[in-house]
């Protein structure tokens, strides 16, 4: 484990160094440890020994650099995204948890410095992404394993790189594996300004389907509407707007969606229940009101609709690294055709993460902080 106590200053640099370099963790993704040096370190990196509040919890840190074995891959980190798993690993709330103390991030991308001798597939120069959750991306470079890496194409935008391993992957899965469907066909979302939610919009129009993009309601609306429109959405509507008896006559025009995407819980996803075609499918991949989702008897019995869950973490152990590198390449393809934009960004320095993590779980924010390293 990363030690560091006030007590430390008792001994010299070089004994610190022995000290904690055999503690650490070889086997975790990214070989690293504390600086034991007074002196800045090249390699910063944001640390949580604890459990809690991300704003509480999470330090800028100087660590070392582990020395490079023959199958590792020394990457430089380019920007990574804070999103909502993110949060909730700090505060203890996901299905997977790193050992800790440990970095944040699960997403990014980084630029390959340099390749041990083992090592194919990547070279010097090209653009790498975590393959799994859990590597810990907010950090200014690393030592990973070659096996904990996915290459992706360097011809696309930077913030598209960045956040292109979650949220469109997400998005992607769930729109083609739980209902077959086809042009004309409608699907239903809540949280529709989300990272997921705008990948959704914009995968769903490329795919010829009709969305129906549920938000809550806030002073801003029509300023929303009208980004989620550019973006390709055809109907974006309020929670409140849902619940009303006049969508019977909405769905008079548009026909009911056989696939709803659940992000919310609670009295928004029994919404989105309660507009499914008979037979229809809500998919669960979120839990941003902490509710349970309550679906009734009757639409079990007369309308036989089915609810699944999605974990994109098990997806990719359910699926060969060669499948996800595929959806990865056909999720750039939509991207250097202009169907698939990175959402709505906000960059900000690693060193103002303070502002980062605090924006990013305000309400009402429709822009993803996006930390950059350099």
């Amino acid at each position: 484990m990363w030690v560091c106590r006030a007590l430390c200053g008792a001994r010299t640099p070089a004994q610190l160094r022995r000290t904690l370099l055999p503690a650490w963790d070889r086997r975790r993704p990214a070989a690293a440890s504390y600086s034991a040096s007074a002196e800045p370190s090249r390699v910063r990196a944001l640390v949580y020994e604890h459990h809690g509040d991300p704003a509480k919890v999470v330090e800028l840190k100087n660590l070392e650099l582990a020395a490079m074995g023959g199958s590792d891959v020394h990457v430089k980190m380019l920007a990574a995204p804070v999103n909502p798993a993110d949060i909730n690993m700090i505060q203890g709330n996901y299905g997977i948890l790193p050992k800790l103390p440990a970095v944040g991030g699960n997403e990014g991308v980084g630029q390959v410095v340099a390749v041990g001798s083992s090592v194919t597939g990547v070279k010097p120069g090209d653009w790498v992404i975590p393959a799994n959750a859990g590597l810990g991306t907010w950090r200014t470079e690393a030592v990973f394993s070659k096996e904990s890496l996915i290459r992706v194409p360097n011809d696309i935008p930077l913030q598209s790189a960045a956040t292109l391993g979650v949220n469109p992957c997400t998005a992607y899965r769930m729109l083609m594996d739980f209902e077959q469907l086809r042009p004309g066909d409608s699907v239903i979302q809540n949280a529709s300004n989300s990272g997921v939610g705008q990948a959704v919009i914009q995968i769903a129009a490329a795919l010829g389907l009709r969305t129906i993009n549920v938000v809550r309601d806030r002073p801003d609306i029509q300023k929303l509407t009208d980004r989620l429109k550019k973006m390709g959405a055809e109907h974006v509507i309020t929670e409140e707007e849902l619940r009303k008896h006049e969508m019977k006559n909405f769905f008079k025009d548009v026909p009911r969606p056989r696939l709803a995407l659940n992000c919310v819980g609670g009295k928004s996803s029994t919404e989105l229940l309660r507009h499914l075609a008979p037979g229809g499918t809500m998919v669960t991949y979120g839990g941003m009101a902490k509710q349970p989702v309550i679906a009734s008897v009757s639409l079990f019995i007369f309308k036989d609709v089915k609810l699944r869950g999605f974990w994109l973490s098990q997806w990719k152990k359910d699926h060969s690294p060669e499948q996800f590198q595929g959806l990865i390449l056909t999720l750039c393809d939509l991207i250097r055709q202009g169907q698939l934009m990175a959402p709505i960004c906000s960059e900000l320095p690693l060193q103002d993460y303070q502002r980062a993590l605090e924006t990013a779980m305000q309400p009402f924010v429709s822009s993803k902080q996006i930390l950059t390293m350099g």
